[in-house]
């Protein structure tokens, strides 16, 4: 059974961890987190242990049997965020997708990447393209013809329409809509509830319906 450790803690770990002990094919070691000591227990009900910092990744996927989800979510520094990710250089094979049974997609009409998450009762039209490491929540949906660059999150009902393309490490929050053929910028951040009509500029803050912008991060 594969073995597989987790970057992260409460919120997208323990929804992975539990999607994973659902699936049934491999156990959870525990979780590497550089701001909680080894020891702490995460979780109300199950608990899981964290068993190191990020620096001990190495030693884990020295193990052929040991696998790593990454589960950070930044809704502040997501530039930040997606940087350290990359320079940790995990083998792609090294990755475990956390896909839940009851998510839908039509096999062989879209390309899933590595490491991703698909929570239950998400859904993603045929042609679409979700790249490594993104997060689809619960009930979130994606349209035919998307794109979904490196590390993109969408939160629980958000909808991405047809033909949109979402840069890396975008933040989609809980309930918004992008309407189709619309182009959101790398590192941007899209409140919940928003209506997005047009092109987001990338490291943009847009929040209401419509979307407007009411940040631009440094």
């Amino acid at each position: 059974m594969k073995k597989v450790v987790i970057l992260g803690g409460k919120g997208i770990g323990m929804i992975a961890s539990s999607i994973i002990d659902r699936i049934g094919d491999a156990t959870v070691i525990g979780f590497l987190n550089d701001s909680l000591d080894v020891g702490t227990k995460i979780g109300k009900f199950k608990q899981i242990e964290v068993v190191g910092k990020t620096d001990d990744l190495e030693n884990y996927l020295e193990n052929e049997d040991h696998y790593v989800f990454i589960a950070y979510v930044g809704f502040k520094n997501e530039k930040a965020m997606h940087e350290k990710i990359v320079s940790l250089n995990i083998p792609e094979e090294k990755f475990y997708s956390v896909i839940d049974p009851s998510s839908v997609f039509p096999r062989g009409y879209c390309k899933i990447g590595n490491g991703v998450l698909i929570a239950p009762y998400a859904q993603l039209s045929p042609d679409t393209i979700i790249s490594d490491n993104c997060m689809l929540l619960a009930n979130s949906f994606v349209g035919h013809d998307t794109f979904l660059d490196h590390f993109a999150h969408l939160a629980t009902n958000a909808v991405v329409g047809a033909e949109v393309h979402v840069g890396k490490a975008v933040h989609i929050g809980s309930n918004a809509t992008i309407r189709e053929n619309v182009n959101i910028g790398d590192f941007s951040l899209i409140g919940g509830g928003a209506v997005v009509i047009n092109d987001v500029p990338e490291n943009s803050i847009v929040v209401g319906n419509p979307a407007r912008i009411i940040r631009i991060k440094e």
